[in-house]
């Protein structure tokens, strides 16, 4: 796992809080109602922990889901190649989500059964009055359905290591802070900007070319490099070929004109022979 996937779950987090917000909206309101009896500081105390049993959630759903990756991927890794493709396309995957396909809408609804199931465990917590009724409520809040913590999740399965898909799913919650715990006011000026600048949909984009470039720029460099070692070894075969011919025609040259000699020599001794 790369520095780069971690910050993409961050801002993946960050930039789909506002569809988090208008999940999470309700909840929010509920806790915070629960808590109107309490000190400000007590208050910031419990919401604290709240979230910190949401993130520990997180955290344990994307240590299963680096576990499932281990185990049922396992006999798919049988080249170096497969874990990268398929975390690229799994980039590619949720960054067209983060644009606006609703590929996971049927995923979402199907874990609004098991949070309604949840429904009685949910209202023993309140009110949050107390730590151990807000920590538990943070990790319920946790298994609340969103399609964007299933994408994370996805994530979380291609990092092919538990550990990995527990930091990446709580950074990813990490991202997810600000919008929760931001004033009314503050909350409006986060929705506004991320809205008016579309940045939501930019990380979609920036996840989708992120998840193209894994995939195919690999590809493509394993290729210039096979053509660059191809023509350099016909290059060293030519080279070699020719220093073979060169050093053949001069120890041929080399041969004649030792032959030449020895004829003239032998000319000479007749000569003499005859003289004599």
């Amino acid at each position: 796992m790369t520095i780069a996937l971690l910050v993409a779950a961050l801002l993946m987090g960050f930039f789909g809080s506002p569809h988090c917000l208008g999940m999470c909206g309700g909840l929010v309101t509920a806790f915070g109602l629960s808590m109107k009896d309490v000190s400000p500081t007590k208050r910031r105390a419990l919401v604290a922990t709240y979230h910190l049993g949401r993130l520990t959630s997180y955290a344990l759903l994307g240590l299963i889901a680096g576990l499932v990756g281990t185990t049922v991927l396992a006999p798919l890794m049988t080249s170096n190649n497969i874990p990268r493709i398929l975390l690229g396309l799994v980039l590619v995957f949720v960054g067209v989500t983060m644009l606006g396909a609703p590929f996971l809408t049927k995923l979402e609804r199907f874990g609004m059964r098991f949070w309604q199931y949840l429904s009685p465990i949910r209202q023993k917590v309140f009110p949050l009055n107390t730590f151990p009724r807000a920590l538990s409520a943070g990790l319920l809040w946790g298994f609340l359905p969103c399609g964007l913590v299933y994408g994370a999740l996805l994530i979380a399965v291609v990092a092919h290591n538990p550990l990995s898909g527990a930091a990446l799913m709580f950074v990813f919650g990490l991202g997810t802070v600000p919008m929760l715990v931001a004033t009314h006011e503050t909350v409006g000026w986060l929705r506004d900007k991320i809205g008016r600048f579309r940045l939501r949909q930019l990380n979609g984009a920036i996840m989708v070319l992120s998840g193209l470039a894994v995939v195919f720029v690999p590809i493509a460099m394993s290729s210039m490099h096979g053509s660059h070692d191809g023509g350099h070894g016909e290059m060293d075969h030519s080279s070699h070929s020719a220093m073979i011919s060169d050093t053949n025609d001069s120890a041929h040259h080399d041969m004649s004109e030792m032959d030449h000699s020895m004829h003239n020599m032998d000319d000479d001794a007749a000569t003499m022979e005859q003289q004599h």
